[in-house]
């Protein structure tokens, strides 16, 4: 392990892995794999903004630990969460004779770990994978967990699987390298721990904006591994999302996925999404009078603080209700939301009249 660098343990039984996060320690990669499986195929999925940077360094260090290394390139953004992609991937890897003793590794962001790790549950029907998420937003949220899938043209996230992944190396590093917007996006997500499991992690992210604007090593990591152990936490107990106590950590995705879904998942990021979904929730949970009006504020400032959008897009409201409606997280039609009740604890809340739903749309000062 890297100087400064933490292990967080996911513990699932047989399926249980380590989340190492440090700086520098993606020159470590080879090790990492070989320790945990016998690699002598590997395939790196990434995007043509991270292969350069990251994948070449991967490839590098995984060719001197022994294996055949292939880099397979997609076109970076939400559209390459496809079929079109997934199959183009399947393709690929029937090309260079891969099979079950290969093993595919995630190097980009939630996108490319997303993709990546559902054509890793899927192809001779399930392969080993590993994440080595390279924006904030994956590092602490969307590698960790084994939730894998792409998009329907209609409805984001509603083909996929659980596949758990081998192990997770987190670099605080490879943050250099991540444009400012997507480093934001990143931040909400971080956020979202604290208002849904963590008091005292909100407090200290209202405390250190600063470090949070520079990028501090120190700060990254504290808000990285805080961020781990939280969604390992959750995992642990409801690893396939059936008892409800995973549902919490969809807090704002509801109104976030209808948003990127009438927005053509091309208009905001998705950390920018969520940072507008939580706020509408907390809206909604305030009218429902389930929160105090102190919440909202609070809420909006430190996102505001953190230079991440708050209102929702100039879209029409009826399309986002009936994205809503379309949900996954919906039964019947009928709207659930996770929903806040005070800093560190929110609920899942099913039947939502609509047009409360529709009315936390509109900020209100």
């Amino acid at each position: 392990m890297s100087l400064h660098s933490h292990n967080v343990r996911v513990d699932l039984s047989h399926r249980s892995y380590d989340i190492e996060i440090g700086t520098g320690n993606l020159v470590h990669i080879g090790n990492f794999v070989q320790s945990r499986v016998t690699a002598h195929q590997a395939i790196i999925v990434t995007d043509n903004n991270v292969d350069l940077p990251h994948a070449d360094v991967v490839a590098d260090h995984l060719t001197e630990s022994g294996a055949t290394v292939d880099i397979l390139v997609v076109d970076a953004g939400e559209p390459s969460k496809s079929i079109a992609t997934a199959e183009s991937l399947w393709e690929q890897l029937l090309a260079l004779h891969a099979d079950r003793k290969s093993i595919i590794v995630a190097v980009g962001g939630g996108v490319v770990g997303d993709l990546a790790g559902f054509v890793a549950a899927t192809y001779a029907r399930g392969i080993a994978c590993f994440q080595i998420p390279t924006t904030l937003l994956s590092q602490v949220d969307s590698s960790v967990g084994g939730k894998v899938g792409i998009n329907l043209p209609n409805s984001k996230n509603m083909v996929g699987a659980f596949w758990q992944p081998q192990g997770v190396l987190i670099d605080t590093e490879v943050l250099a390298t991540l444009p400012d917007r997507e480093y934001r996006a990143g931040l909400a997500e971080v956020v979202k721990y604290g208002v849904i499991l963590d008091e005292e992690f909100f407090d200290y992210l209202e405390n250190a904006v600063q470090g949070l604007h520079e990028r501090q090593p120190e700060v990254l990591r504290h808000v990285i591994l805080r961020s781990c152990q939280l969604k390992a936490k959750v995992v642990q107990a409801d690893e396939r999302e059936t008892s409800g106590e995973r549902a919490v950590l969809n807090f704002g995705h509801t109104f976030c996925h209808a948003i990127e879904t009438v927005t053509g998942y091309d208009q905001l990021l998705h950390g920018e999404a969520v940072s507008i979904g939580m706020l509408c929730a907390a809206r909604l949970s305030r009218e429902m009078g389930r929160v105090e009006a102190g919440f909202t504020k609070r809420l909006q400032k430190l996102l505001v603080a953190l230079q991440l959008p708050i209102d929702v897009p100039d879209v029409e409201h009826d399309q986002l209700l009936e994205a809503m409606q379309r949900d996954k997280k919906s039964e019947y039609g009928r709207l659930r939301f996770v929903l806040p009740t005070r800093i560190g604890h929110v609920e899942l809340v099913s039947d939502v009249d609509s047009d409360a739903a529709r009315a936390a749309l509109v900020r209100q000062e």
